[in-house]
């Protein structure tokens, strides 16, 4: 059976080391909380830190660790330093990457030391992993402490089934490039096959960075890089419904809810559940609650807010300022409302059992759940859920990712203090009826889509994609069919090879003196056009002048501007044409090249070209929209073509192609041997035209009616180096 590797910073079991031995326990956190109940159902194995450091245990003790954990809890740990922790975990990860990823800028600590630790880690968990994988394991890492581990697993094991699910923000590309490291990052995510969000927002926010930074185009979330398709999608993750639903059924929850009614009396609450964290708002909520004591006389003595925040990062400086800020806070206003018999503000700052928890849920009026910036955020799930009479109303940040999902709660934006006491008062004037009009619809659609749902999703999303790879692999010219194609070309008398030049045989550049081919390339299309055996054409979208100024020495046969131009012995047009149409689409042209910086036009004989390589990449992507539109109205009775190529829009007479060029030399003769390679779209229409026995490749993994693809140019130029080189022999 296919066995699930997931990967995490944390184990969902902690070890301490007490004076008795090791002492094992449920670890605290989102993550560990959330996959629980799945990974236990499946077959499956969970690698991460045990929560004790490498100092503080014995080379017996660690052998221990290992097999108990593998034996009773189905985890393989990765065993770190004090000074891993230390750098990579409360430096990197909680000093860099959170504070910058949540939007808190002015806290992001630029070290290199914490950089190069975090390095490390990912190599230690990277080394353990590739020790205990199989080939058909799935592996499955999570979050932003391990944002370098699916590319060096990819290194290691090529064919592996890698995903990556990343659970807080992913921020805009504005803030992501702050980040000196930003490229590793993001090169580190490309080695999985899928990389899930839990938003839109988020996965947007990631494919802009990989296509400004690392110049990977995507369509459709879909990423080509490195060989492969990536899939980039949305996976709002759930909770395990049922858990919490049935949880105020215990009798240990009743018990609670009792003993919580009692000191509570008839007294209205406001929960608030959180990890003392500086993206969660906390402050902003108390004073909040403040302004709302302060303008409502009527709730006085008669609402209680209660506010669990469990100790979080307690070594990070920013935490511990947080903490004496949130502890001031309560003390002020707890002394100013107080009265004898009412504390307004019960503050517990600890962590709750699941017992505990599930009874502030069912007891509260309103859960007040404003994060200035969140991930998802699972507290407003988990409080839904077991609110089964349908009572209970949640106010929701917007800047949570769960707000996406519960459009029916009340959602603020946590900044505007005024708008969150207006949400208090509404919640706790909100009609019963209403009250459980909104929740019921929340509460089934987080029902559906559990946590075991997500998780099936996403691993379907991983098989699907496995399978895309597979299918774009499938056409790569392999060894047994290039020795084909090899033997079957030394056994032609006549062959027609053609050949486009610029993304083919050279990458593409705009500015022709970098595009002018190189002492190698000269030779070996001369090598091949001076057998006489073969008829070499090469296909542009250039002009004719400087085609004939870089291989007129050289025997070729030519066609310039996409067909416009053939040469065999003398420079002819395919046929009339005129140009006096440029006057008209020249100044709409101008107009987008000033409107997009970085873009200019090249005029061509009887063509005008926009480029656009090198301007901001969401911007001509707008662009591109606005002017192909605008050029199809204004070319509709011009006999004109709108051409989108490799980062270019080219406007040019009808009916000209590549295909049409490369049609005068098929029915030339009778040909023994045809190959024809090509990188874009224009190439297509050369790939249509060829005969059914025909050799035709794609440069680059993407669909095409080649009937191959080639990964590289430097792929073509080493199979046209096999062929010339066997000529000589």
């Amino acid at each position: 059976m296919q066995r699930l590797l997931i990967i995490s910073n944390r184990l969902p079991v902690s070890i301490e080391k007490k004076k008795k031995g090791l002492y094992f326990h449920q670890s605290a956190g989102g993550l560990a909380t959330g996959l629980g109940s799945f990974y236990k159902s499946y077959n499956s194995l969970w690698i991460g830190w045990p929560g004790i450091t490498w100092d503080k245990t014995s080379e017996e003790e660690r052998k221990d660790i290992e097999a108990k954990l593998i034996s009773k809890f189905n985890c393989y740990p990765v065993f770190l330093s004090q000074n891993h922790i230390e750098k990579y975990y409360y430096g990197f990860s909680n000093r860099t990457l959170w504070p910058l990823f949540h939007y808190f800028t002015q806290y992001v600590a630029h070290n290199k030391g914490f950089w190069e630790t975090y390095n490390q880690v990912n190599q230690l968990f990277s080394e353990v992993i590739c020790r205990i994988a199989r080939n058909d394991d799935i592996i499955w890492i999570h979050d932003y402490h391990l944002m370098l581990l699916p590319s060096l697993v990819r290194q290691r094991l090529p064919d592996a089934t890698i995903g990556f699910f990343h659970h807080i923000p992913f921020p805009s590309f504005e803030i992501f490039r702050l980040l000196p490291w930003r490229r590793e990052l993001a090169e580190g995510l490309l080695g999985a096959d899928v990389i899930g969000f839990h938003t839109n927002d988020y996965a947007r926010h990631f494919l802009s960075s990989v296509r400004r930074l690392l110049g990977y185009e995507y369509s459709l979330g879909q990423i080509r890089a490195h060989d492969r398709i990536i899939r980039v999608d949305t996976f709002p993750m759930g909770i395990a419904y049922e858990r919490f639903s049935e949880a105020t059924q215990d009798h240990e929850a009743q018990k609670e809810v009792i003993k919580i009614r009692k000191r509570l009396l008839e007294r209205k609450v406001i929960l608030s559940v959180d990890r003392l964290d500086y993206t969660k708002g906390i402050p902003q909520r108390l004073e909040a609650f403040d302004t709302f004591l302060g303008k409502n006389l009527e709730y006085r003595e008669k609402v209680i807010f209660i506010l669990a925040a469990g100790p979080s990062r307690t070594q990070v400086e920013h935490y511990k300022f947080l903490k004496r800020q949130i502890d001031e806070l309560v003390g002020r206003i707890n002394g100013k409302y107080g009265t004898i018999g009412w504390t307004p503000i019960w503050y517990l700052y600890r962590l709750l059992p699941f017992q505990s928890l599930t009874a502030l849920y069912s007891i509260a009026d309103v859960c007040l759940v404003t994060p200035l910036r969140d991930g998802m955020n699972l507290i407003a799930k988990e409080y839904l859920a077991t609110k089964t009479d349908g009572q209970g109303v949640l106010v929701l940040s917007e800047m949570a990712g769960a707000a996406k999902e519960l459009g029916e709660a009340i959602i603020i934006n946590p900044n505007n203090r005024e708008q969150a006491v207006e949400a208090l008062e509404q919640a706790l004037t909100m009609p019963k009826k209403e009250q459980e009009g909104r929740n019921r619809v929340m509460q089934k659609r987080i029902q559906r889509y559990s946590v075991v749902r997500w998780a099936r999703e996403f691993i379907d999303m991983l098989a699907r994609t496995k399978e895309l790879q597979k299918e774009m692999h499938g056409k790569i010219l392999t060894y047994e069919m290039e020795m084909r194609l090899l033997s079957d070309y030394h056994k032609a008398k006549r062959r027609l090879l053609l050949l486009d030049y610029d993304g083919t045989l050279i990458p593409f550049f705009d500015r022709p003196e970098k595009a002018r081919p190189a002492h190698e390339h000269l030779e070996l299309l001369r090598n091949l056009a001076a057998n006489p055996k073969n008829e070499v054409v090469l296909l542009s979208g250039r002009d004719k002048d400087t085609l004939e100024e870089w291989f007129r020495a050289i025997s070729l046969s030519l066609v310039a501007e996409h067909g416009v131009w053939i040469k065999e012995k003398q420079w002819e047009m395919i046929e009339p044409l005129t140009n006096d149409w440029k006057e008209k689409i020249r100044p709409i042209l101008e107009l987008y090249m000033d409107r997009t910086p970085g873009s200019f036009i090249e005029e061509k004989e009887f063509s005008l070209v926009w480029h656009y390589r090198k301007t901001d990449s969401e911007l001509s992507t707008m662009r591109v929209t606005e002017l192909t539109d605008e050029l199809i109205n204004l070319t509709a009775n011009l006999n004109l073509q709108i051409l989108e190529g490799s980062k270019v829009v080219e406007v040019k007479n009808s009916g000209i192609s590549k295909g049409r060029a490369a049609l005068r030399w098929i029915a030339k003769e009778q040909w023994n041997f045809f190959l024809a390679i090509g990188d874009d779209r224009t190439d297509e229409d050369m790939f249509e035209v060829l005969p059914e026995n025909a050799y035709s490749l794609k440069v680059g993994l993407t669909s095409s009616l080649a009937k191959f693809n080639l990964k590289s140019q430097g792929d073509v130029l080493a199979l046209l180096q096999k062929l010339a080189s066997g000529d000589a022999t």
